[in-house]
Order: structure tokens, then C-alpha cells, then sequence
């Protein structure tokens, strides 16, 4: 019961800051462009600068080298989720049109805006390498294979540009990590007042993060929300059968619990903010992505402390 008071609290946390964003959102303070404007600061300036002094303060040379070959888990269990999502939209009979789509939200996760301060507020700054871990395959299948699934969807012929795909592959919160990992291999020390300006820019990550998930529903709109078999589908594939393909996988190796914890936890976070966004831009069904989005996050929030109490137990 103590476990699963404390992860019903660490949900709360984030849901009261995303109701804020939702709320703020209704009352005008927010739109499309301040959305568009707090996702740039998060990813591309708070994150990266939480990355760096996390890693450098928190983890020695040792801990990080041995982190890399457990990258091949969460790579594992997504080839896995693919290779399902086809058995599931056949079983569906999902329309031609939304069958990329399906799939690309039926394996990957919302390890960022979601799954980052749901670790954080639950297990705190020493799961973010393993996070970072998560999110390092996360985006390259997302934005390779997955962008790949729902371009096809689209009017034009699906293809993928090696430049654009590296570029969203080495964004800057892993740039963020990389930079970190190599500051503490060279054992360098930044300056103090640096450290400190890093720290003040990283704190915008959490309260930022749940700001646009709360604006991005309020966009989606929470009357539309629905439960069909598509979306019941998804919620397979996000919150079934990604978190027990991770148990298994991991449950028997000799890696951290902590690691196992946060693998596990990852993989059943919401779908991924991205997919709306390139949907719209590949001409995809946006709306359903976002319906899709917005439905899952706040399907998540009751999930997470079930699966916190059952990582528990390992």
C-alpha cells in the first residue's frame, strides 16, 4: 500500500501541473504558438542543460560505461511491438489510412514530456541515465521506422531524408547527455556559477513538459476523446503488452533494479506528442494522432501506479 501511495502521489504531482497548462490554456494565457514556442525551450534549451548537470553531479565514469550495452533492451522489445502491431491492425481490420499511424503509436513511447518527470517525481535524479537509455532507441525508431509507417499513410510515396533523420536523432537533449558523458569521462568540472545557471535552466523541464501536454489537450479537446477498437488497440500495445514484453526481457538479467524499474515504466508511457505533429505534416489522419495522445496520457496516469506496484515486486 506504501508503494502505491507514493506512485499515486508522484501521478498527482505531474496531473496537477498539467491541469494547470489545460486550465491556463482555457483562460487564453496560452495557444498553438506558446505551445510551439515551450516545446522548443524544453527540448532544445531546459533539457539539455538538466542532461549535462545531472549526469556530471550524480554518476561516475563506471556507472556510465556499463549503461550502453543495455540499450539493446528497449531496442528489443520495440522490434517485438512492431513485429505485434501488424497482428493487432489486421485483427482490428484498421482502415488503409491510419494502419501507419497505428502502428507507429502502438510501439513507441512519450519517454520526454511524459515519461522524464514521471520517473523523476518517482524515483528521482538517479534514474535519468536510465531514462536516457529508453529514450536514446525511443527516438531513432520513432523518427526513422515510425516516421517512415505514418508518412506512408499520406498522399505521396513514403521516403526518408539520412539528414533530417540524424538531425532529430541527435537532438540536443542527447547531445545534452553526450556532453555530460564526455565531461565526466575527461573527470572536467565546469565552473560553479555555470553549474548554477544550468541547474535554474533545467528546472524549467518538469513544469514546462506538463504545461504542454495540459495545452495540447486543451488543443485535442477532451470531449473528443473516444474508446473504439482502434483506440482500445493502442492501449493494448501501450499499456499490455509494452510493459510485459520489457518484464520479460529484463526480469531475469543481472542490470539494476532500478533500471529494470524505469525500462519497464518507460515502455508504458502514452503515445508519443510527436505523432500528431508529423502527421499533419505528411498529410496523416493528425486528428486521431491527437485524439490518440490526449487519451492515453490521461489513460497513463491511471496505469503508472499499477505498474509501479508490479515493478516492485521484482
Amino acid at each position: 500500500m506504501t508503494v502505491f501511495l507514493s506512485s499515486l502521489f508522484g501521478v498527482c504531482e505531474i496531473l496537477i501541473l498539467i491541469a494547470l497548462g489545460y486550465f491556463l490554456t482555457a483562460r487564453g494565457w496560452f495557444d498553438d504558438r506558446s505551445s510551439r514556442i515551450i516545446a522548443k525551450v524544453v527540448t532544445q534549451v531546459s533539457l539539455p542543460a538538466y542532461m549535462i548537470v545531472t549526469i556530471d553531479e550524480k554518476f561516475s565514469a563506471g556507472q556510465l560505461m556499463r549503461l550502453l550495452p543495455d540499450l539493446r533492451f528497449p531496442v528489443l522489445s520495440m522490434a517485438i511491438l512492431f513485429g505485434l502491431s501488424f497482428g493487432v491492425c489486421r485483427a482490428l481490420a484498421v482502415p488503409v489510412g491510419r494502419r501507419g499511424l497505428f502502428k507507429s503509436m502502438f510501439f513507441n513511447s512519450n519517454t520526454v514530456f511524459i515519461g522524464l518527470p514521471v520517473n523523476l517525481a518517482l524515483f528521482g535524479a538517479k534514474s535519468l541515465p536510465y531514462v536516457l537509455v529508453y529514450y536514446m532507441a525511443n527516438t531513432t525508431i520513432f523518427w526513422t521506422v515510425g516516421v517512415y509507417l505514418i508518412q506512408a499513410d499520406g498522399p505521396h510515396n513514403a521516403s526518408l531524408s539520412l539528414k533530417t533523420v540524424l538531425g532529430k536523432i541527435f537532438s540536443p537533449p542527447l547531445l545534452g547527455f553526450i556532453v555530460g558523458v564526455l565531461l565526466v569521462l575527461a573527470r572536467v568540472r565546469l565552473p560553479q556559477f555555470l553549474m548554477s545557471d544550468l541547474n535554474y535552466i533545467g528546472g524549467l523541464t518538469i513544469p514546462g513538459s506538463m504545461f504542454f501536454i495540459g495545452i495540447a489537450m486543451h488543443q485535442a479537446g477532451l470531449a473528443n476523446i473516444r474508446f473504439d477498437k482502434e483506440m482500445l488497440g493502442i492501449f493494448s500495445g501501450r499499456f499490455l503488452f509494452a510493459p510485459l514484453v520489457m518484464f520479460l526481457l529484463v526480469a531475469w538479467t543481472p542490470m539494476p533494479l532500478l533500471m529494470k524499474q524505469v525500462f519497464i515504466l518507460q515502455s508504458a508511457m502514452p503515445v508519443m506528442t510527436n505523432a500528431p505533429v508529423v502527421a499533419k505534416l505528411y498529410g496523416a489522419d493528425a486528428n486521431t494522432a491527437a485524439i490518440t495522445v490526449t487519451t492515453t496520457t490521461l489513460a497513463a496516469m491511471a496505469v503508472i501506479p499499477v505498474v509501479i506496484v508490479l515493478v516492485q515486486q521484482l
